[in-house]
């Protein structure tokens, strides 16, 4: 364990994505703060909220992977007090019911220093649509 916060944020971060690459529960339950206040958004779902709201999507998800690969680009930490987040975009490799993908998603982690470390409180991944206006000009 490191004194350094974001250093710290950084870990849990990649502790969250080696938890989604084991589609084990337990290991998302340690991942995750299990309170009222935290929130998740899946891509192309509603937004969730609580605990118990966020554990059963967690559960229908690692029902229906069968494999889930992520290489973790664009990191970006910021801590503030007992808050700290992450940018990053999630290249991902996934087999779900028989087909294989591979995507990649924008996402925001955020967490919240807790007397047990740092937890997740709440999860975003957005696909991505389209290049960012800067480089859309480019292409023309």
């Amino acid at each position: 364990m490191t004194d350094d916060p974001r250093q710290a944020v950084q870990e849990a971060n990649e502790r969250f994505y080696r938890a989604f690459e084991s589609l084990d529960l337990a290991e998302m339950d340690e991942v995750w703060a299990h309170g009222g206040h935290v929130a998740c958004v899946h891509p192309g779902w509603s937004r969730l909220h609580g605990w118990d709201e966020v554990r059963r999507s967690w559960a229908a998800i690692f029902q229906s992977a069968t494999e889930m690969r992520f290489t973790i680009t664009d990191v970006r930490v910021e801590v503030r007090g007992d808050l700290g987040w992450v940018h990053c975009t999630e290249n991902i490799l996934s087999e779900t019911r028989g087909n294989l993908s591979i995507t990649a998603i924008l996402a925001t982690n955020v967490f919240e220093r807790q007397v047990a470390g740092w937890r997740l409180v709440h999860h975003h991944a957005s696909h991505i649509l389209a290049a960012p206006p800067d480089q859309e000009s480019d292409a023309s």
